[in-house]
């Protein structure tokens, strides 16, 4: 048999609930009949004492992480995109902040439900239904002939991803222990950071050569052949795991959530372009109160023994709790980073697409690298791990802003290099680390939900950090100019990353 199927071992472990999932690789989709090597007599269940695990092969832990890459990328390849899309098709301010608005929204309001749904009815199902939903969905970007139909189809890619992305840590949490989870989840830190540079790097590639004339247009057809080639390989590599007891979807929870989610981020990404109506303002008055009811409806469901969308209890657990907190402004103010830079490399140094998405570059290798190091570095440091990291964040910052005030407007690609290099090995420390931190206590048999919770934070906090830092930003450029605006949204960057750094002493000391 091939080595690339995902193996299996049996452990020492209690019996398994009635409903159970199976744990064979093809338990999704119907088999041909056995061979004899695979004899078709049913194998007696195991004993009340014994059941059988799946384990995560190389390969299948490179499928997952694939599968992670492409809606993480597709977070900000559209950056370096809007002009072109803006001159194609007569989009103007407000729609441009819908493109990139619609997909941070239906991606972090369906997050959580898409790791639930994972639990219930098998994470593997859920991975290979979200990549072709993806990849159906990125098709439709591609040919979208106006920007109403283009904004729908960023929405529908947002819900793919959500039904794709908390399949990744699931399944990762659900099939490997020990050092190589460590490993895995650092791995997935680092993928997820450097997605995020790497998505403009490789946005401004593709539309600078202008793939087939297809333009702008190449920047979601990319992921059709990626995702098809994932959903391959996923097919064959990926285990199948679920909760072993899955529990109903909240309803009065995911609608609440939901509205929580709606009323925070869409007046706080489209309030500035639309001139700030009226709806904006009510919008954000009922954000505390959905919130707020929220909080009290999951309470109220787990202390009568139901299962709630995000169960309290779970963000009781310490390294939860505590990571979820650093990782709120640590997300903004990455997410406001990069949007900014994006804008001011074209309309203020005036880089054409390419050399905007290779600026960042420096910053994606290091980032890389640090990730990398960061599980021996955390086994024999711990937390001190993150508050270097952190330390180093505020110094690549600090850099970029003196590169910025002295240079501009005459500064060059390499001229942003060293300060981008710094802040990468900063960011790189920091990211997965904190990543590691917030599941390493989390049970196994929540391990869906807490994905879920955990990459919902993360993308609300990137789209939070385009709305805030991103409204500094581009409110200030009238009255002070590019250079100044950049420079202002920097030092707000760098005042965001003394709090993380403050907030990292209340992390766990050791990292199991």
């Amino acid at each position: 048999m091939s080595d690339t199927r995902a193996q299996t071992t049996t452990t020492e472990a209690p019996a398994a609930p009635l409903g159970a999932p199976t744990t064979t690789l093809d338990a999704a989709f119907p088999q041909p009949p056995a061979t004899p090597e695979a004899p078709a007599t049913p194998t007696p269940a195991p004993p009340q004492h014994q059941r059988t695990t799946t384990v995560l092969t190389p390969l299948g832990l490179l499928t997952v992480l694939l599968g992670a890459a492409l809606p993480l990328i597709d977070f900000f390849i559209v950056n370096v995109a809007l002009p072109t899309i803006d001159r194609d098709l007569h989009a103007g301010p407000a729609m441009l902040e819908m493109v990139v608005a619609g997909y941070g929204v239906a991606y972090a309001m369906l997050l959580v439900i898409g790791g639930r749904l994972g639990d219930m009815i098998g994470r593997r199902r859920l991975f290979l239904w979200g990549l072709a939903a993806f990849g159906l969905t990125s098709l439709a970007c591609g040919v979208a002939p106006d920007a109403w139909t283009l904004v729908a189809a960023r929405v529908a890619q947002g819900a793919a991803a959500a039904l794709l992305l908390p399949q990744v840590l699931a399944t990762i949490q659900a099939t490997t222990t020990g050092t190589r989870r460590a490993k895995a989840l650092s791995l997935y830190g680092g993928t997820a950071g450097v997605s995020s540079a790497v998505g403009q790097v490789l946005g401004g590639l593709l539309v600078s050569i202008d793939l087939a004339g297809t333009g702008w247009r190449a920047v979601f057809l990319v992921n059709v052949p990626i995702a098809a080639a994932a959903w391959l390989l996923a097919a064959r590599t990926v285990p199948e795991t679920r909760s072993p007891r899955p529990a109903r979807v909240d309803g009065p929870g995911t609608a609440l959530l939901a509205a929580a989610l709606i009323t925070l981020l869409l007046p706080l990404t489209e309030g500035r372009a639309a001139g700030w109506p009226l709806w904006s303002w009510v919008l954000l008055a009922v954000f505390p109160f959905a919130a707020t009811a929220f909080v009290l409806v999951e309470r109220r469901a787990e202390r009568l023994g139901r299962t709630p969308l995000v169960p309290p209890s779970l963000l009781r657990i310490p390294s939860m709790n505590s990571g979820l907190i650093m990782l709120v402004p640590f997300t903004l103010g990455f997410g406001g980073f990069m949007f900014a830079v994006a804008v001011a490399l074209q309309n203020g140094l005036h880089f054409g697409p390419f050399a905007a998405g290779v600026s960042l570059a420096p910053l994606c290798a290091t980032f890389f690298l640090a990730s990398l190091a960061g599980p021996r570095l955390v086994l024999r440091f711990g937390r001190r791990v993150v508050i270097a990291g952190s330390l180093i964040q505020g110094a690549g910052l600090a850099l970029l802003a003196l590169t910025v005030h002295a240079g501009w407007p005459g500064i060059s690609v390499a001229g942003l290099a060293p300060g981008m290099a710094v802040l990468g090995v900063g960011q790189g420390l920091v990211m997965p680390v904190l990543m590691r931190i917030v599941l390493s206590e989390l049970p196994v048999t929540q391990a869906g939900v807490g994905g879920g919770v955990m990459v919902t934070t993360q993308q609300s906090g990137l789209a939070l950090g385009v709305a805030t830092l991103g409204t500094l930003f581009l409110s200030l450029l009238p009255s002070i100019g590019i250079r100044d605006a950049l420079l202002a949204t920097l030092l707000t960057q760098l005042a965001i990353v003394a709090v993380t750094t403050l907030l990292a002493l209340r992390l766990p000391r050791t990292v199991r």
